[in-house]
């Protein structure tokens, strides 16, 4: 090498480690990052380095954690970077949720467009992927987000800052289960953790199986999924290590069928639950935080997450809208991107430029960006952002608990984990049951402008008798065609008054459209109940509504979501005997 290129290599290491590091070091050579390269591996990124390792996780069980660790690769090995860090169940080798015939090992692809969609190996960033208990090279049995789980996202956390190449900043990234570890990094308050991207998580993961008592069909689905995740086997060329701590359940056979048993329970105040609750824990909390959530989602609903980010007390960055279960830079075969909005990538990296560099970034984003059942899209400060609260009387009446069975099963070879699982029947295509022995509705009158009925409508009645309550909201049209577009359920146990919660929801009604409300059996295959077979009759029934004036929207960019018009096909249906209404939204 010439004197004059070793003195410009020398000032470029220089030049890199003092962006990446904020500091300067010494302008010496220094050897690259040891590991598997691209050119060695094709399943190693372009631009990183690939590496194994292996700490254990925090709460002194003995409970070995495996990483994969990818560097950049134009950077020497000393050089000091922030960490992204995504910990998951969907990081094994062999594949995410089931083998994927690769013919070689090598680092999970899960999130390989956001590692190349971002250029994060050249923007200075070292990724990493942990196993959490019990999936891909980790031991352990599998916890379901309970405390077991948390100790491991805590370890890694602290492994991953403490790394001699590691800034000592880390953020996490995930969508889905890998989302919920990141609302969990966020709740355990570590100084190490300074931003949280979480895309379509569960708030409370006890809505995942059951609600308000009542099982959803995945109830036991779910687990055994997960089981079958955690059971996939090493590849052949996997190191010894890693072969012994993917088969851990083999000499652990209780571990399967614990995770099926314990969460088996329909108590929502239990021990077990209370330690699963999210939205209850994250209060206090300030971890900068970017989500996604889409408002009919038909798998990782929006369930607890207005507590969630009520309790939340830090800098907040969300896209919420009308899309299924899908990652915020998704196209469709169309190139229609999923969520409507353009430029997820490019914020996200100015979130965690900003929170993991210091870079104050020269775009500013809204906080919100919304969009509404209408596919238009606003900016807000917040979210919710209402203008007027209110609680209106519902009529009285009463239904046969008998329930209504769907049309639609199940379809064959379901899978049920959180990355694939959705409802299985989204309303019958026969006739709906209203004003009948099955439900009975209640209808605001027309309202006389545009109204927006925005965060988490909450429901009281009281009951007559033991059994099961479903109640569904509906935008009614002049002449009856009607959108479903809020719903949840309760177990009565007993004589009494009942309270629950909707979904979280932003949805706009037209001048001379109504709200109709209907109470009754559940009458959906997205619930496993049990019909009591009781007359039940309702009386003093209350619903809670938070109302937004869409005159005071602020425009920002987005498209409609493509899901929006197949919900809207889903759900649509016509509905007779609409009567003038007994209460008036927006007074």
């Amino acid at each position: 090498m010439s004197i004059r290129r070793g003195a410009a290599t020398a000032a470029l290491i220089a030049a890199v480690a003092l962006a990446v590091s904020g500091t300067a070091t010494a302008a010496t050579a220094a050897p690259a990052p040891k590991g598997v390269t691209h050119e060695e591996n094709p399943r190693v990124p372009e631009g990183s380095v690939w590496t194994e390792e292996y700490f254990p996780s925090a709460d002194r069980s003995g409970v070995e954690l495996h990483a994969d660790v990818l560097r950049p690769a134009n950077l020497p090995a000393r050089t000091k970077t922030p960490v992204i860090l995504a910990i998951g169940p969907y990081f094994a080798h062999a594949g995410q949720t089931g083998p994927e015939g690769w013919a070689q090992t090598g680092p999970s692809a899960r999130f390989a467009d956001f590692t190349t969609g971002t250029d994060l190996f050249a923007r200075g960033y070292t990724y990493v992927m942990v196993d959490l208990r019990g999936f891909g090279g980790s031991t352990g049995c599998l916890d379901w987000v309970g405390p077991g789980e948390q100790a491991d996202v805590k370890a890694a956390i602290q492994w991953a800052a403490s790394q001699p190449w590691s800034t000592g900043k880390v953020g996490m990234y995930g969508k889905s289960y890998d989302a919920v570890t990141g609302l969990v990094g966020n709740n355990l308050r570590l100084g190490a953790l300074k931003a949280v991207v979480a895309q379509e998580p569960v708030w409370n993961m006890y809505n995942y199986l059951f609600s308000n008592e009542v099982p959803r069909p995945n109830v036991t689905g779910t687990p055994n999924a997960y089981n079958s995740i955690a059971t996939l086997a090493p590849l052949p060329d996997d190191s010894a290590r890693y072969k012994a701590n993917a088969t851990y359940e083999t000499g652990h056979p209780q571990c399967l069928s614990d995770n099926v048993t314990n969460n088996n329970n329909p108590e929502l105040n239990s021990p077990y639950w209370r330690a699963r609750n999210l939205a209850a824990s994250a209060k206090g909390t300030s971890t900068p935080l970017f989500v996604t959530q889409g408002f009919i989602e038909n798998n990782t609903k929006p369930e607890d997450m207005e507590e969630f980010l009520d309790n939340h007390r830090g800098v907040e960055r969300g896209w919420l809208g009308q899309w299924e279960h899908v990652r915020g830079n998704e196209t469709n075969g169309d190139g229609q991107l999923l969520q409507g909005r353009a430029g997820f990538f490019d914020e996200v990296m100015r979130f965690y430029d900003r929170y993991l560099k210091g870079i104050r970034p020269a775009v500013k984003d809204p906080a919100y960006a919304i969009e509404d059942s209408t596919g238009v899209w606003r900016a807000q400060p917040t979210w919710p952002l209402p203008t007027s609260a209110s609680t209106e009387s519902l009529v009285d009446g009463q239904y046969v608990d008998d329930g209504i069975p769907s049309t639609l099963a199940a379809p064959a070879g379901q899978q049920w984990d959180m990355e694939h699982y959705a409802d299985t029947a989204p309303l019958a295509a026969n006739k709906l049951a209203f004003d009948d022995a099955h439900s009975y509705f209640s209808w605001s009158t027309p309202v006389k402008s545009r109204l927006r009925i925005t965060a988490t409508p909450a429901v009281t009645l009281n009951a007559s008798a033991p059994g099961n309550v479903m109640v569904r909201l509906w935008d009614v049209a002049p002449g009856g065609s009607s959108v479903m577009f809020d719903e949840n359920v309760a177990l009565i146990e007993r004589a009494g008054r009942v309270a629950f919660d909707l979904k979280s929801t932003d949805w706009t009604l037209e001048p001379g459209h109504q709200l109709g409300v209907q109470i009754g059996t559940i009458g959906s295959g997205s619930w496993l109940d049990t019909p009591s077979g009781n007359t039940i009759a309702v009386t003093r029934a209350r619903l809670g509504l938070e109302l937004q004036n869409p005159r005071f929207d602020v425009p920002t960019q987005g498209d409609r979501s493509p899901f929006l018009d197949t919900y809207l096909r889903q759900y649509t249906r016509t509905l007779t005997g609409v009567g003038p209404g007994t209460f008036r939204l927006g007074r």
